[in-house]
Order: structure tokens, then C-alpha cells, then sequence
């Protein structure tokens, strides 16, 4: 796309202006002063030559995590030379560029994404750039547009290019050190003591030697004493199946801050405990579009559970859905599920409460939505929130009824002291989940 500048509109006029009054008047003075105009423009115009200019973006990795860095290499090559280029680039809200110039002993750091420079020809100019992901999610990188300027700087020809990459910024997870104990435990090797017993490591209780029992669980002290073979019983290690349920029903707030955000950074900090410590885990996304991943361990399930929250996103949907819309395999019998949820929608409060009918061990992450609300300004507005504020209360009392732990969390407290929350409340709570 070819882009006209101001000297040459400016010029044009100039040249037209003294030529129409030479005329007018039938003089030659005012001809010769817009004759030399009138050159500059021809000239201008003439000597503009097509030039291409190839734009390629180097990133070290694909993804990193909230408030990271990265340098990235923005490479250019002119076929021609080009005396003055504009290069500028396009970056998604959640994505910040800091230009790195090696201009003076020390380098300078500009957040400007539009810069000036020189492009020799047939040769590779590398603009070093600094990268930092803001916010979680899949961000373009681009695009990228290049205005080459003739010499006369009349005339630019701009070269624009699509997103030339993309980069998944990862939500950073808190660091826990510990979580919620799942009730129970599942048949594969993990890092928790079941209450089952069985091959293990942890001492349980002693029993009479039976035919069969190994000679190495004898237990020569009771043996002694009572004069009959005791052998020790021990608690097998065992792993547990966590599944992580996302209500993605009800949005609120500003593309930084909101519902969503905080709800993806719990759910990947909860996974990344629960992954570290040899548990089975699974996402489900119940909202306008049901997304699931059936319960798994070790590093590449990280990664999966992280890439399908970067696709999670609040759809509005006025269909009624349920539990059953759940595959079986999401949901493992015994599995602890810990709903991350702004209790919202009606969808979401039934499907919670027919899964704790299940049988299921439930507890409630209530991501508050009361830090989006506004101030009231008047008496009937106040009276709304108050109303709004007990149903929510009546809301909470019936899961507590039901013997579900339900914390509040306002996205800025630490992730921990609700951990701990929920602990003592299920330590008190212990004869509900029978």
C-alpha cells in the first residue's frame, strides 16, 4: 500500500499555486519559484522503486509463565536498500514489548513498539526484544508493518504482515505445601497413606500370624512376649484422583482482573500440588461449552490441564445443563472434586449439590464476585445488594448442610489460607461424609 506524505501534498500545492498564478498573471517569476516543487516531486515520485521487505519473529520458546521474560529477535531484510524504515509492532493486551537498542556503552530499554531505521540492502537487521507475558493465554504476536520512505521522504510504501507468532503465557501457580486430603485413596502407587491396609510402609496394627504372611513382617518383640507368632500390618501408599471444576457459567470484571482469571490461576496452582504429589488429576470446564479431561498423573497431564484452561472462556448459553451432560470417566468414583465457582448460576448450584447426592467428596472454591460490584448510591440499590448478599448466605448454608466445606476467596488472598480453611472445616465437619 502505497502512502503519500505531507511534504509531498504541501509541494504539490506549492508548485500548482505559483504555476495557476504565472498564469493568471503572465509572469515568470512565480513559475520559477514552483518549478523547484514541482522537480522535488517528479523526482519523488519517479524514483520510487517497489522494495520487499521480509519480516520473520525468533522466539526462544513457545510459552512461559505470568510475568516472565523472554528475548525475542524481530529479523528484517530488504531486497533494496531502504534509507528510512518504520517498522512497527502489534501486541495483544496481555503481552508487553520493550525494545532493546545497544545505542551507548550501557543500552537503553524503550516499552515503544514504533521505531526508525536504517535497512541495507540484501542484509538481516535484528531487533532484539524483550517480551514479558502479562496475562494467561494464547497471544499473536503481530502484526508487523514496515513504511520504507524514499529519499526524498515523498512517498512510503507500507508492508504489513499477519501474526508472524503466537505465545502461550502459562498462569503462574501459587506454591502450597499442602492441600485438601482426599477422603480416599485409589488402587495405584502415590505418595498417600490409605486407611486401607495392606504392602506398605506405615505401621497399622498387629494380628496373629496367619499361613501365607512373609517372614519379614513378623513382629519378633510382640512374638516374644506372648509366646505365638505377630506379624505388623501396614498402610499401603496410594495415590488419589483430584478432579478440578470450573464453572465457566458467569463472568465479571475487566480482562485483567476477573472471575475467569482468578478462577484459572486456582485451578492451576491446585493441579500442580496435586500432579507434584503423585495424584491422578482432572479438569472439567461446565459451562457454555463443556470441556473435560479424565483424571491422570505426572508432567505431560500438567501440561494438558494448562493448555485446556488457556482455551477456557465464559459462552453464554441459556440451555439448561446438568450433571449428566459429564462423561462417567471425568468423574472417578472416590475422586475429590474441588469446584472453582462464583455461585452465580442456578446450572452450577444444582450440578455441585447432585454431586455431592453422588456421594462424591465435594469442596467449594467461591471465587466472590462482590469485588466487581460497584458502590450503591441509593436506598434501592442497597436494598438489592443486601437481598442479593443473603441468597448467597442461603446458598452457602445449604452445601455446609450437606457437609461441603466452602471457602471465599477474593483472587488476592493467598491460596494457602484457604487450604487451611477448608481443612479445619472438614476436621469439624468429619461425620458428614459418611
Amino acid at each position: 500500500m502505497l502512502r503519500r506524505s505531507h511534504k509531498l501534498v504541501v509541494y504539490s500545492m506549492l508548485a500548482a499555486v505559483c504555476f495557476a498564478v504565472g498564469l493568471v498573471l503572465g509572469r515568470l517569476e512565480p513559475v520559477a519559484v514552483g518549478g523547484p516543487f514541482l522537480v522535488v516531486v517528479l523526482a519523488g515520485l519517479v524514483g520510487t522503486k517497489e522494495k520487499t521487505v521480509r519480516r520473520t519473529l525468533r522466539i526462544p520458546q513457545e510459552h512461559i509463565l505470568e510475568e516472565e521474560e523472554l528475548t525475542a529477535e524481530l529479523v528484517l531484510q530488504a531486497d533494496a536498500g531502504v534509507p528510512c524504515a518504520e517498522v512497527s509492532l502489534g501486541l495483544p493486551a496481555g503481552v508487553q514489548a520493550e525494545w532493546v537498542s545497544s545505542a551507548g556503552r550501557s543500552g537503553s530499554v524503550s516499552t515503544v513498539t514504533r521505531f526508525m531505521l536504517r535497512l541495507p540492502g540484501g542484509e538481516e537487521r535484528v531487533i532484539p526484544l524483550r517480551i514479558r507475558g502479562r496475562r494467561w493465554g494464547v497471544h499473536g504476536l503481530g502484526p508487523v508493518a514496515v513504511v520504507c520512505w524514499d529519499h526524498l521522504g515523498m512517498v512510503a510504501k507500507e508492508h504489513r504482515s499477519d501474526k508472524l507468532s503466537a505465545l502461550r503465557v502459562y498462569p503462574r501457580p501459587e506454591r502450597l505445601r499442602t492441600a485438601i486430603a482426599p477422603l480416599d485413596t485409589q488402587p495405584f502407587v502415590g505418595s498417600r497413606v490409605s486407611r486401607r491396609r495392606g504392602e506398605g510402609i506405615e505401621f497399622a496394627d498387629i494380628r496373629p500370624y496367619v499361613p501365607g504372611d512373609r517372614l519379614r513382617r513378623v513382629n519378633w518383640h510382640a512374638t516374644t512376649v506372648r509366646n505365638s507368632l505377630f506379624v505388623n500390618e501396614q498402610h499401603p501408599e496410594n495415590n488419589s484422583d483430584v478432579v478440578i471444576f470450573l464453572d465457566t457459567f458467569s463472568e465479571a470484571g475487566t480482562d485483567k482482573e476477573s472471575i475467569l482469571t482468578y478462577a484459572v490461576r486456582a485451578a492451576s496452582s491446585l493441579a500442580r500440588y496435586y500432579l507434584t504429589v503423585r495424584d491422578r488429576v482432572g479438569l472439567v470446564a461446565f459451562g457454555g461449552i463443556l470441556r473435560w479431561l479424565t483424571p491422570a498423573a505426572g508432567e505431560a497431564q500438567w501440561y494438558r490441564i494448562v493448555e485446556a484452561l488457556l482455551e477456557t472462556e465464559s459462552v453464554l448459553s441459556f440451555a439448561w445443563k446438568d450433571i449428566e451432560i459429564v462423561p462417567r470417566r471425568a468423574l472417578t468414583p472416590q475422586a475429590l472434586v474441588i469446584a472453582i465457582s462464583p455461585l452465580l448460576d442456578e446450572r452450577t448450584v444444582q450440578a455441585l449439590l447432585d454431586i455431592r447426592r453422588r456421594g462424591f467428596d465435594l469442596v467449594i472454591v467461591e471465587v466472590s464476585p462482590l469485588a466487581f460490584v460497584g458502590e450503591t448510591k441509593d436506598s434501592l440499590a442497597d436494598l438489592a445488594l443486601r437481598l442479593w448478599r443473603m441468597q448467597r448466605e442461603a446458598i452457602r448454608f445449604r452445601y455446609e448442610q450437606a457437609g461441603v466445606a466452602v471457602v471465599q476467596w477474593d483472587g488476592k488472598t493467598p491460596l494457602a489460607a484457604l487450604v487451611e480453611e477448608a481443612r479445619t472445616f472438614r476436621r469439624f465437619m468429619r461425620h458428614a461424609f459418611v
